[in-house]
């Protein structure tokens, strides 16, 4: 996959785009995610599908710090990504935890960009406590950086898939490994998903739509239950032994549901660490 530049009034967006044809998949990371992280599910739908894969703004290779930090924003980008790269044709959005949110959002103020939507551990927002944006950014600041090597890194931030993930993205500066975001800047942007339930948004999409949960994940019951009963169009897939995110604890199970969906199907049979 190649890496290309989307450049927006107050950030410059970097996607990794790969693959042909006209039916282009649009991935979306979590909170202090890239575009790395979901690699592996770009190359699984490669080359089957067009596949654009978005660092988001404040992640990965994308403008650092922006000043907006909106879900407006953030949906805009996605927006921008699908304009310009894609030529404005309907998109599949496919979104995890955060991204979901985005995705969702892109489908309801975008809605002639989007074909089908995919949120994997991703709800309406408007969750997790008043206090849970601020301890997650004081979670991500008390990483004890720079990290001397790799296996400084993995000492503190353990073997998990996700901190698996995160260890192979660090960025090598001249005085060791850092993490390719701003704590202060993941707290703003949670901030953002948390603030508000958008249940008149999810309402207003109007495409299929497939719901993909970790049987351990951090999504409350009742609201899946909501979003399934509150449109005909959503399908669910759980699967078993994954937790938020199962894109990279069961990813062949995950690849499983997404290509199903994608080939016409409903997502295939039913079958941690919150990021947001």
């Amino acid at each position: 996959m190649r890496r290309v530049e989307v450049h927006r009034p107050d950030a410059v967006l970097s996607c990794l785009d790969g693959g042909h044809g006209d039916d282009v998949v649009v991935l979306l990371h979590g909170l202090a995610g890239s575009a790395e992280e979901m690699r592996p599910t770009a190359t699984a739908l490669l080359p089957g599908h067009r596949v654009i894969v978005v660092d988001q703004r404040g992640h990965g290779h994308s403008t650092r710090r922006p000043p907006d930090l909106s879900r407006r924003a953030y949906a805009d980008d996605v927006a921008a990504v699908v304009e310009r790269l894609a030529g404005g044709r309907p998109v599949t959005l496919v979104g995890q935890s955060m991204g979901g949110h985005t995705a969702m959002l892109t489908a309801a103020w975008h809605p002639h960009l989007a074909g089908r939507l995919v949120l994997l551990e991703a709800g309406v927002g408007g969750e997790g406590g008043e206090d849970y944006p601020a301890k997650l950014g004081d979670w991500f600041a008390s990483w004890p950086v720079p990290f001397a090597d790799v296996p400084a890194a993995a000492a503190f931030l353990g073997s998990t898939p996700i901190a698996r993930a995160w260890i192979r993205d660090l960025q090598e500066c001249a005085d060791g490994l850092r993490p390719r975001f701003e704590p202060e800047v993941m707290r703003a942007a949670i901030a953002a998903v948390a603030e508000t339930a958008r249940w008149t948004e999810w309402a207003s999409v109007r495409v299929p739509t497939l719901l993909v949960r970790g049987a351990n994940g951090t999504m409350a019951e009742p609201e899946a239950r909501r979003m399934l009963a509150s449109r005909p169009d959503v399908s669910q897939v759980v699967i078993p032994g994954a937790g938020h995110d199962a894109h990279l604890e069961r990813h062949d199970a995950w690849i499983a549901a997404l290509t199903a969906f994608l080939s016409g199907g409903r997502g295939g049979p039913a079958g941690g660490h919150r990021r947001g």
